[in-house]
Parts: structure tokens; C-alpha cells; sequence
């Protein structure tokens, strides 16, 4: 939320609290109690309360004789910091907040903007050459009869810097430039020229004349000047600068970087001016332009009143293409049901309370249609947040008081949230697959097609899902493997000591095309690991398949007696791997199981095989240079971890789960080492899955390098 700081003795005499004493003044007294509760009312936040003098220490430590001595000289003014929302624009300076909170009030009525006809209009041609830098569009407005004091100039110029920052996205969207109207003539003119000719007095620079790119390099290296680096790089490479100039051709702005010295306003001096603001959003320039106007027309001679100017664009011969007359001021009507409103907010509300709650809020005047139901409301430009009916009951809400609303009924039922099964079997799962030595890491959801195929020596089956506008070419298609995140992970710590090996991780997501989803694609769950060393250490991932079965109690083929569920390893073609030191992993199980049903009630039926995913030594091409350049030999594994959970003869599905004990684990019942005696194993339940944890590890098979034989 932005921040916005006004002083506080201005502010109050703005909404006419004059009456307070020295003692409710002080911090924490009176005045600021009774103002924080009028901001959380009007639904804005006093943030802080400080001064210039105060910022100014914050930000100086152990400060020397000098350094107090400029601390002495700042002012000591209280200034009340407050938050606003991002998109009310009109919030941004003491005129838009004091206002508003005096219509809220019912101080006063909102003001009526009017657009005044001179007897000449101004003029703003534009030349054809702005198409090609990246800024085409510019809108305009006179405001006569200002009158500039140190106050009202400092919020002038604060405001032109929060909208910078804010809709206009530091200057890339639009550039606000005021001029003194009277130190200039019309028609003015705005095109691009050859940014070495381009010449005119910075309003920093006021005795010398700088070129176009000799000026940028200048702010780019003047330590004086960094506030303004930041938007150098929105034009410094283009051949062509912006420039907009009076009818003499006196540059009055290179956009949106600097105000010529000449059309400067000056305090005092200053009483007609002309905003000009460029932009390459035609929207949010009349959305700037509009609330520059809005909120310092009160300043002008005839209040809340402007002067319109003919924007006219060109055609390469001389022609007109289009003229809009800036700016648009325009109110517009909204609409939101009775109903809905009173539903959102929980209140019965009849429809003259309603209409009189959005007055205070600045959407008035609004009327009701009893034939419809509907609340119809009138948007002054200063509101270009209203953009939907949740808008206007939003203000509704506010204006009649959030503190007033009754909380709705409790539901008549209560339910308890929890992590979706395969979420909790996959927290579960990292924690085996660490203590198994592996170190976890979270790679990019996005790679290069080229990655996801090519590089792992994969035809490129067309499953993967594409970017229709990609940044650049690293994020090209939605991974329907985790192995290159890995490969590279290895690839950028080359520098780890590799004599005990490197062993990576990951559970993430997949996805891949699929026709039968709502959305054309499905996400998958896998498990992938890598381990890198002296040795390929296919042994190291051969284990570590083996213990993610056997914690999912799955038998491999030759251990699986009566068992309707096992899992095989058997020869796979994948060329990402070694010839002969590559394999699947496949699942085998009743159809019945996959169902729901107990294994006990599948015996006899048929089953299914389900490749759970390969692994195996990476074949040295993929370690190559022109891949993934990595000097030491690798194995790696990925398996599809959804289809675990249907395992025939989890304790879950089997009903061989007891009831919780001590240690809030499920117990299994006891059963037979191979040496005789029994020992307890315990299990935790993760959805329809449950890990054996072995109270010795040695004991459940994993042995050095979790090798099962």
C-alpha cells in the first residue's frame, strides 16, 4: 500500500478541527486517537507518526557536531504517515485525502468539475516519428489562475512523484510533465529527433545545454543525479528521443526523463500551467491527467474548473489522423443489485440508506430503480477504482461502518482441515528419501524444449505443454520431467566435494497434455534423484528405489509370496541412460485394488502393470559438454509417485492398522524376522499410503547405500 505524508496541523485545519488543545495534540493524545479512528473508519490506516527531523535521525547513526547541526535546522512540522489503497489514486496527496474525508463526514458535497471553454483552445501536435519510440500517445491540460505557495507546490510535485511510482510503474507507463503556460506559446509539438540533436537546458542543469544522449550519460554517472538513473534505461538506446516543444521550438520536456529549465514552474510566480503526459497506456494517462487536474483545480481562480486542449495526430504528410480533446473528466454510471449488496454485507439496508451511503462515498448522486432493484451510481473521474459491482458494495460497506456489522450465523456443521493425501505423502516421503543422505531442491516448473527432450536423448512426443508467448527461451515448455532441474542443479555446483558423492532430490509437480481434462493437461507427482561421484553409484539409486517401495509396503517380485502387489524391475529402452545399466520400475496389482478394493477380495482377478518410471547410469551423451557439462558420472531415477497410493496391501487398505499409541503413530501388529523373534514396526498413514519405519534401519534392508538385494 502506498504511503502518503501530510502534515498534520495543515490536515486538520483542512477538515476543520481547529478546536484542540496543546495536550490533545501530543503524541498519543486526543487529536491522533480520534484521527486513527476516522481513518479506520473511512478505511485508510494511520501508520506512523513523525517529522522530518525525526526521519532525518532515524537515518543517521552517531551523529557528529555537523551532523546535528543540519538535524537542528530540519523541521520539526508532525507529519501523520498514512496507508492508502493502491488503486485510489486520489488519495495521494493532502488535497485528495482531506477532501474525501470531508465529503465522508458530510462537511461538504462533492465538487463538480468543469471543463471551461477558452477563446482559444491550446494545441498539442503530434508527429508521426513518437510511433517509433516507445512512447505514442499524450494527453493535455491547461489550468489557469493557480496559485502556487510552499505548501500547495511541495504536494504539486509529491503527487507527480507517488503517481511515478505507482500507476505509472516507474515512468515505463506514463510521464507527467508541468510547465509555466505564460513562458511558453502554442501549438506545441511533440515528436521524436536524433537524440544527438536534441538540445535544450535540464531543469538540473539550469546554465548549460546538454544533447540528448550526452545528458543520459550524464545522469548515469552524476552521483547528484541518481534519482533520475532509474529511467534513463526506458530510452537511451533508441536513435530518436522524445521531445515536446512550444511553437518557438523550445524543448519544454524530453519525456520521461526531464522538464527543460525554461517552462519550469516557479513558487510565487507560476500562474497558469499546461500538463502534458506521455505514455504507452492511452488509459492510464487519462487516469493520471485526470486526477492531476481533479485535485489541484481547487487552486485555480474559478474552482474545480479546466481548460481543454486539442491533441492532434499526424500523418507522415502533414495530415490529420485523429484529435481528441483532453481531458475527458467524464462521470459514468455503475450499477449493483439491492440485493446483493445486503447479502454481501450481511445488513438489511432499505434503498434511500443505501444511495446515501454511497454519497458519502463520493458515487453520488445515486438513485434506486424499484422495478429493477438496482442501485445506480455516478463515477466522478476521481474514482477510476470502481471497475465492478463488488466496488460499489465495498464503499457501501465502509461508508455504513465495518464495526457495525453483525457476523453471520455458524454453520450448522464443523469440519476439520488437513493436507490433501498426496500432499502429506509427499512431506512424508522427503523426509525418508533426507534421511537417506539426499539433499532436496526446488528447480524451475519451466525449461527450453530442447532440455526436456533433445538434451536427455528423448524424442520429443508432443506431451509437453508449450508457452504461447514465452519470456525467453529457458521457459518454453512446462516440464514433463524433473531430471533436467537436477542435471542442472549438479551442473552449477561442480565445486562440491564429489569423494562421497552429490545426491539431489526432488518431489514436485509434472504436467502433461492430457485430452480427457477439463483444462487439456493433468499434473503428476514425481519423485526424482540423482547421485554424482567417482562412481556412477547406480547401486546408491537402485537402493533408494527399493526403500521408497518397501516404506510403501510393497514386495519386489522375488520377496512377494502370497502377495497380489509387487513391483519388478525389468530392462527399459529409455536412452537417457547407460545400455545396460538402465531399468523400469513397474507396479504390479489387482485392477481391483486400483478400485478401492481389498487385495484380499482381488485375489484371483486380474491385474495391471503400471510403470512407475525408470533409472539407471546417465549415458554419458547427456553428461556431455553441449548438454548438461558435467564431468562425473551420474545415475538417476524418476518415479510417478500417485499411483503408490493405491497399493493393494497397505496396512490402510488391508485393515491391519491399529489404533493410534503414545506416540501418536499407528502401530502394526508384530511380525517374523528372517532370524526369528518379531520386533515392532511402526507406520505412519499419509492418506492411503503408510510408510514402515523401521526402528533400525539396517533392520529393514537398507544397508551403506540403501541397497536391497
Amino acid at each position: 500500500m502506498p504511503t502518503v505524508g501530510v502534515g498534520r496541523d495543515e490536515l486538520f485545519a483542512r477538515l476543520g478541527q481547529t478546536s484542540y488543545t496543546p495536550e490533545d495534540l501530543v503524541e498519543e493524545g486526543k487529536a491522533q486517537h480520534e484521527f486513527d479512528e476516522l481513518c479506520f473508519e473511512f478505511g485508510i490506516e494511520l501508520d506512523d507518526v513523525t517529522s522530518d527531523r525525526m526521519m532525518a535521525a532515524n537515518e543517521i547513526k552517531n551523529a557528529d557536531a555537523e551532523a546535528q547541526a543540519k538535524l537542528d535546522e530540519l523541521d520539526d512540522t508532525v507529519i501523520y504517515k498514512i496507508d492508502i489503497p493502491a488503486n485510489r489514486y486520489d488519495l495521494l496527496c493532502i488535497e485528495g485525502i482531506a477532501r474525501s474525508l470531508r465529503i465522508f463526514k458530510g462537511l461538504e458535497s462533492a465538487p463538480t468539475y468543469q471543463i471551461i471553454e477558452p477563446a482559444q483552445r491550446q494545441i498539442m501536435r503530434v508527429k508521426p516519428s513518437v510511433k517509433d519510440v516507445p512512447r505514442p500517445f499524450v494527453v493535455c491540460a491547461v489550468l489557469r489562475g493557480m496559485n502556487f505557495e510552499e505548501n500547495n507546490y511541495k504536494s504539486f510535485i509529491d503527487l507527480q512523484d507517488k503517481l511515478h511510482q505507482n500507476i505509472c510503474r516507474m515512468r515505463k507507463l506514463v510521464a507527467i510533465g508541468t510547465h509555466d503556460l505564460d513562458v511558453v506559446e502554442g501549438p506545441f509539438q511533440y515528436d521524436a529527433q536524433p537524440r544527438d540533436e536534441v538540445s535544450f537546458v535540464p531543469l538540473t542543469e539550469e546554465d548549460k545545454e546538454w544533447t540528448g544522449k550526452a545528458l543520459l550519460d550524464h545522469y548515469n554517472t552524476d552521483p547528484g543525479c541518481k534519482h533520475l538513473k532509474p529511467y534513463t534505461k526506458l530510452i537511451y538506446d533508441c536513435p530518436n528521443y522524445p521531445v515536446i516543444s512550444d511553437a518557438k521550438g523550445r524543448v519544454m520536456s524530453m519525456p520521461p526523463i526531464i522538464n527543460g529549465a525554461h517552462s519550469r514552474i516557479q513558487k510565487g510566480k507560476t500562474t497558469n500551467v499546461f500538463i502534458e503526459c506521455t505514455a504507452t497506456d492511452l488509459t492510464k494517462a487519462h487516469i493520471v491527467l485526470d486526477t492531476m487536474v481533479t485535485m489541484f483545480s481547487e487552486y485555480c481562480s474559478e474552482k474545480f474548473s479546466v481548460e481543454p486542449v486539442d491533441v492532434i495526430y499526424e500523418t507522415a504528410d502533414g495530415g490529420v489522423e485523429s484529435t481528441e480533446t483532453t481531458p475527458r473528466l467524464s462521470s459514468r454510471m455503475a450499477e449493483a443489485q439491492l440485493t446483493d449488496i445486503c447479502s454481501v454485507i450481511g445488513v438489511e439496508l432499505d434503498a434511500p440508506t443505501v444511495c446515501e451511503l454511497c454519497t458519502k462515498m463520493q458515487l453520488g448522486p445515486a438513485s434506486y430503480d424499484e422495478a429493477t432493484g438496482t442501485i445506480s451510481v455516478t463515477v466522478p473521474p476521481t474514482r477510476s477504482d470502481i471497475l465492478h459491482a463488488v466496488d460499489i458494495i465495498e464503499d457501501v460497506a465502509i461508508a455504513y461502518g465495518f464495526n457495525k456489522l453483525i457476523p453471520g450465523e455458524v454453520p450448522p456443521t464443523q469440519t476439520v482441515g488437513g493436507p490433501l493425501p498426496l500432499n502429506h505423502f509427499s512431506d512424508q516421503l522427503r523426509d525418508e528419501v533426507a534421511r537417506a543422505g539426499f539433499t532436496e531442491v526446488l528447480t524451475h516448473g519451466l525449461c527450453m524444449t530442447r532440455e526436456n527432450f533433445d538434451n536427455l536423448r528423448r524424442v520429443n512426443d508432443g506431451s509437453a505443454v508449450q508457452l504461447s508467448n514465452p519470456a525467453n527461451e529457458e521457459y518454453e515448455v512446462v516440464r514433463t520431467t524433473l531430471l533436467p532441474g537436477l542435471l542442472k542443479t549438479l551442473k552449477h555446483n561442480k565445486s562440491m566435494p564429489v569423494k562421497d558423492g552429490i545426491k539431489f532430490y526432488e518431489i514436485s509437480d509434472v504436467v502433461l497434455q492430457d485430452t480427457n481434462a477439463d483444462v487439456g493437461a493433468r499434473n503428476e507427482r514425481h519423485l526424482a534423484a540423482t547421485y554424482a561421484g567417482l562412481t556412477d553409484g547406480f547401486e546408491v539409486i537402485h537402493g533408494l528405489v527399493d526403500r521408497v517401495m518397501q516404506l510403501n509396503l510393497v514386495k519386489p517380485e522375488s520377496q512377494k509370496g502370497d502377495s497380489a502387489t509387487y513391483y519388478k524391475i525389468q530392462p527399459t529402452d529409455d536412452q537417457a541412460y547407460y545400455e545396460g545399466r538402465r531399468a523400469e520400475v513397474v507396479l504390479v496389482r489387482p485392477v481391483a485394488a486400483a478400485a478401492g478394493a481389498a487385495a484380499e477380495e482381488a485375489k484371483g482377478d486380474e491385474v495391471e502393470e503400471i510403470v512407475l518410471g525408470t533409472f539407471g547410469a546417465v549415458h554419458p551423451l547427456v553428461l556431455a559438454k553441449d548438454k548438461y557439462d558435467l564431468q562425473n558420472p551420474c545415475s538417476a531415477v524418476e518415479l510417478n509417485l500417485e499411483p503408490l497410493g493405491g497399493s493393494a496391501n497397505s496396512p490402510v487398505r488391508s485393515g491391519t492398522v491399529k489404533e493410534r499409541d503414545g506416540t501418536g503413530r499407528r502401530r502394526l501388529g508384530s511380525r517374523r524376522r528372517e532370524g526369528g523373534g518379531s520386533r515392532e514396526a511402526s507406520a505412519v498413514r499419509a492418506g492411503g499410503i503408510a510408510f514402515v519405519l523401521a526402528d533400525h534401519p539396517q533392520e529393514a534392508g537398507v544397508h551403506g547405500h540403501c541397497h536391497l538385494d
